[in-house]
C-alpha cells in the first residue's frame, strides 16, 4: 500500500506542514525507543544489541515512512527494509505481540507531537492526520505480519524437514551423529519406540464430505497436540493412518506416555492404539519393526485406545502367526457360520468377560435365551464354554477370525481391566 502525491496531498496546519515535528527523525526515534524500553514492557526484556540495532532502525524508518505520508510523498524501498527485520525477528524468536505494541505505541506518541501546535481552526487538518496515520499504521502492521509469518513458516519448515530426516535415518539404522549435529537436534541415548495406529474418524465415511480432508484434520490436531506436549522433544514420522514416535526415555515415563496417547486420543477423536519397547538408537529399526506389527494386531483385533508392551500381546501375536495350529483354531467356529445369532452372541459373550445378564442386554434377548444359545455353540463345535479347555479354544478361535477378518474385532483387556464390548 503505497502513499502517492495524487491521493495524499500536503498537510498543513497554520500555515506549515504537520510533519515539521517529525523532522530530526533520529533524535526522535532513540526518544521512541527509550519510551517503548520503560512502557513497553516485553521491550525491556529485548538484548541491548537489538534494541540499540534493529529496532532504533527500524523506528526511524517508520518516522521516515509517516513523515512521507503526511507530506504526500512515497518512499520506496522503506517497507521492504521493515518486512526484512520483521523476518529477522520471527528468526531470533522475539513475540509479534512486542513488535505490534511498540508500533502502536510509536504511533501514539508520532500523533501527540504532530497535533501539538495545531489550533481549534486545524480540525478538518487533524482529521486528515488521524486518517493517515492510521493509513500508514495499517501498512505497517499488515507488512510486519506478513513478513514475520512467511519468515516463521519458513522456520517451522526447516526444523520439520530436519526432523522428518533425521527420524527416518534412526529409523533405517544410518549414522546419525554428523546429520544430528547439522540438524541442531541431539540424539538421546535411548528412546520409547512407539507405533501408532490412527483409526479412521466417523465423518470420513459420511459421503457428503471429503473423507481425504477429514482424515488430514484428524492428522493436523494429533501433530498439534503432540507438539503441545512434548515441546520439540519427540521425533515423528506420521500418516492419517498412524505412524511412529521417538521419545526420549530420559523425558518421558511410562506413565507420561499413557498420558500421551489418552490426550492423542482425545484430540483426533478416534481410538488411538500404539505399542511401545525402549531401544538404544542402533536397535531402533528392529524395535520399529516388532512394535508396527504388534500394533497392526491391536488395529485389527479392535484393541481398547491405549498403550500396550510387548509381553501384554504374546498370546495374541502367537495365534496370529500362520501355521497348522492357526489354520485348525481358525476353523474351530466354522460350524457357527449357518448361525449367525450363534456366532454374535459368542462374541458378545467373550466381548463383556462371560457375563450372561451383559450379554442378554446387549443382544436384547433374556438370560435364558444366553443360556439355550452357548449350550447350542457347544454342540455344534465340540467345546463346552462351562470348561476351561472350551474357552480358550472358542476365544482363540474368534481372535483369529477377527485377525483374518473373517468377524468381529474384540477389545483386548489390560492386566486387571474388564474388556468391554468393542465397536
Amino acid at each position: 500500500m503505497a502513499v502517492s502525491p495524487s491521493i495524499a496531498p500536503f498537510l498543513t496546519a497554520a500555515g506549515r506542514p504537520v510533519s515539521n515535528p517529525l523532522k530530526d527523525v533520529r533524535t526522535i526515534s532513540r526518544q521512541m525507543v527509550g519510551h517503548f524500553i520503560e512502557n513497553v514492557v516485553p521491550c525491556a526484556t529485548l538484548p541491548g544489541e537489538v534494541l540499540d540495532g534493529d529496532v532504533t532502525t527500524v523506528t526511524r524508518v517508520c518516522l521516515e515512512l509517516t513523515r512521507g505520508a503526511l507530506d504526500g510523498r512515497d518512499l520506496p524501498g522503506r517497507l521492504e527494509q521493515i518486512q526484512a527485520a520483521a523476518a529477522d525477528w520471527a528468526r531470533e524468536g522475539i513475540p509479534i505481540d512486542t513488535i505490534h505494541n511498540a508500533v502502536h505505541e510509536g504511533f501514539k506518541l508520532g500523533f501527540d507531537l504532530v497535533i501539538a501546535g495545531v489550533t481549534n481552526q486545524d480540525h478538518e487538518t487533524v482529521v486528515g492526520v488521524a486518517r493517515r496515520l492510521t493509513d500508514i499504521q495499517n501498512m505497517i502492521t499488515s507488512a510486519v505480519s506478513m513478513a514475520y509469518v512467511r519468515e516463521l513458516r519458513s522456520v517451522v519448515s526447516e526444523h520439520h524437514t530436519a526432523v522428518h530426516t533425521l527420524t527416518s535415518a534412526l529409523l533405517g539404522g544410518q549414522n546419525t551423529s554428523t546429520m544430528a549435529r547439522e540438524c541442531g537436534i541431539t540424539v538421546a541415548d535411548s528412546y520409547h519406540v512407539v507405533a501408532l495406529a490412527l483409526p479412521p474418524h466417523v465423518e470420513e465415511f459420511i459421503p457428503s464430505l471429503d473423507g481425504n480432508v477429514v482424515a488430514r484434520r484428524k492428522l493436523r490436531r494429533v501433530q498439534a497436540e503432540l507438539a503441545n506436549r512434548c515441546v520439540g522433544k519427540v521425533l515423528s514420522l506420521l500418516s492419517v493412518d498412524g505412524g511412529t514416535l521417538l521419545l526420549p526415555t530420559s523425558e518421558f515415563s511410562e506413565l507420561e506416555l499413557d498420558e500421551l496417547i489418552a490426550g492423542l486420543s482425545e484430540a483426533a477423536q478416534v481410538p488411538v492404539r500404539a505399542v511401545t519397547t525402549t531401544a538404544i538408537p542402533a536397535d531402533i529399526p528392529r524395535a520399529a519393526e516388532q512394535v508396527h506389527e504388534l500394533v497392526e494386531i491391536v488395529d485389527r483385533l479392535g484393541g481398547s485406545s491405549r498403550v500396550y508392551r510387548p509381553h501384554q500381546l504374546a498370546f495374541e501375536y502367537q495365534l496370529t502367526r500362520q501355521g497348522p495350529a492357526r489354520d485348525y483354531l481358525s476353523s474351530v467356529v466354522d460350524s457357527l457360520e449357518a448361525h449367525p445369532e450363534l456366532l454374535q452372541t459368542l462374541e458378545v459373550y467373550m466381548a463383556t468377560n462371560l457375563q450372561r445378564s451383559r450379554t442378554a442386554r446387549e443382544l436384547f434377548i433374556h438370560t435364558n435365551t444366553v443360556d439355550y444359545r452357548l449350550k447350542r455353540i457347544g454342540q455344534l463345535t465340540g467345546f463346552d464354554l462351562n470348561d476351561v479347555t472350551g474357552l480358550c479354544y472358542l476365544r482363540a478361535a474368534l481372535l483369529i477370525r477377527a485377525h483374518r477378518g473373517l468377524g468381529k474385532p474384540h477389545n483386548l483387556r489390560a492386566e486387571g481391566e474388564t474388556s468391554s464390548r468393542a465397536g
